[in-house]
């Protein structure tokens, strides 16, 4: 109950997870986890990064400004980690699907929402989640096999939840 997309282009996970959230919620789908907006800014800047909390009317900002010239990483662990305090609370409403926007180098390294995805897997909450190809071999240590790679499409994707979380929409 552990699915996952990796796909090509900036952002495109990003877009992808967002948009199938988008169609889940309009259906009615009891949904928690957050998605990842990326907010252009100028053509000299990265994008600022904003974490969507899913059941909820904000987002928390993850991106650091740390100048036009920085090479180092521009997350925010506070931002992140107040994500996750949310995330972690909302499954006490027995979600249909947990989707979170990536399993990325702080869930490789053991933080950010590797715990909360854990919770959620030991609880029969399915788990829907990106992650690209830098942090792949983590991921797939992290899940012991129980992951399913999913074709980064809508139409796969909405398939998988479907599939995956009929019982728990019933």
């Amino acid at each position: 109950m552990l699915g996952y997309v990796t796909a090509e282009g900036r952002g495109a996970a990003d877009k992808l997870l967002a948009e199938l959230a988008e169609s889940l919620h309009a259906r009615g789908w009891p949904l928690a986890g957050v998605v990842q907006i990326n907010r252009e800014t100028r053509p000299d800047r990265h994008c600022d990064m904003d974490l969507c909390v899913l059941g909820h009317d904000h987002s928390l900002r993850i991106s650091q400004d740390l100048g036009p010239h920085s090479r180092g990483c521009r997350l925010d662990p506070v931002g992140l980690e107040n994500a996750v305090g949310l995330v972690e609370a909302d499954l006490d409403r027995r979600p249909a699907l947990l989707i979170i926007n990536k399993f990325g180098k702080s869930e490789v390294e053991g933080r950010g929402f590797r715990t909360v995805i854990g919770k959620a897997l030991s609880e029969g909450i399915p788990v829907l989640t990106s992650v690209n190809r830098n942090n792949l071999d983590g991921f797939l240590a992290y899940s012991a096999d129980m992951a399913q790679p999913i074709s980064p499409s809508r139409d796969a994707l909405l398939a998988w939840c479907e599939q995956t979380c009929a019982a728990r929409l019933d």
